[in-house]
């Protein structure tokens, strides 16, 4: 009779291989054999859902009160208040009522000559019912002073505000467009003024310009009164609110 030896096999040799390459055994790898195993650690970031409140001096609050009343338009956050209200010089109202109080004397003139100036074109008035050239004129009259109000209104609509904050401007372009710009203190790399011809230095005013830091942006705003003043308080007000000092009130 045959005795087969008893054959040992090597469980910790692979059998086979998979389709992957992958070592396939006879039997599951032993219990103390390690296997090293890679662990994915997330980190969940959670924002607070009861943030803490900005501390709000009552002299501030005070000041944001006083502005918010006085300024009503503005869109103001809590503890900000105007530092200085900037309005355009009225000097640039000359023209567009000099022009309307020009056309308004022709318009007059015709009223009340317009026989004389009918009869030097060999036109007979005998005919013409003074109504027919009274309410026309006066409805152009009428007109023209409209016109002049639009003007003036959307003149000194277009305002520059300096907060403690940042700078406000608000642009009124005709009666029915209105915008406003907002750029924060912390982001005006440059403010400057330019003073052109001898009007502008004789009534002290002129034009000032912004730019910010980081991006193309530029802040224009014309007919200032006293330009170089209005610039010397923003970059002191800049300068201030980097370096986390108090702004100064005028």
């Amino acid at each position: 009779m045959d005795s087969k030896s008893d054959t040992k096999i090597d469980y910790d040799k692979p059998v086979a291989y998979d389709k992957d390459g992958n070592p396939l055994y006879a039997h599951p790898p032993k219990a103390s054999e390690k296997h090293e195993t890679h662990h994915t650690q997330v980190v969940h970031m959670a924002r607070s859902t009861d943030p803490e409140k900005m501390v709000i001096s009552p002299t501030t609050q005070l000041k944001h009160e006083r502005s918010t009343k006085a300024y009503p338009t503005l869109n103001l956050s809590a503890g900000e208040y105007v530092v200085r209200d900037i309005r355009r010089h009225p000097i640039g109202l000359i023209p567009p009522f000099a022009v309307g109080a020009f056309i308004i004397s022709l318009a007059l003139i015709l009223l009340f000559n317009y026989q004389a100036i009918f009869k030097s074109i060999q036109v007979s008035t005998d005919n013409i019912d003074p109504t027919w050239i009274t309410l026309p004129i006066m409805g152009f009259i009428g007109l023209v002073v409209i016109g002049m109000y639009v003007a003036y209104y959307v003149y000194v609509n277009n305002r520059f505000y300096l907060t403690n904050e940042s700078v406000i401007q608000e642009i009124q372009n005709s009666l029915l467009f209105r915008s406003e710009q907002t750029v924060s203190l912390l982001n005006i790399e440059d403010a400057s003024f330019a003073q052109e011809g001898i009007l502008q230095q004789l009534f002290n005013y002129g034009s000032i310009r912004l730019s910010t830091e980081g991006e193309e942006t530029t802040y224009r705003m014309t007919y200032v009164p006293r330009p170089k003043e209005a610039v010397i308080r923003l970059n002191n007000a800049v300068e201030a609110f980097k370096n986390g000092r108090p702004i100064e009130d005028d």
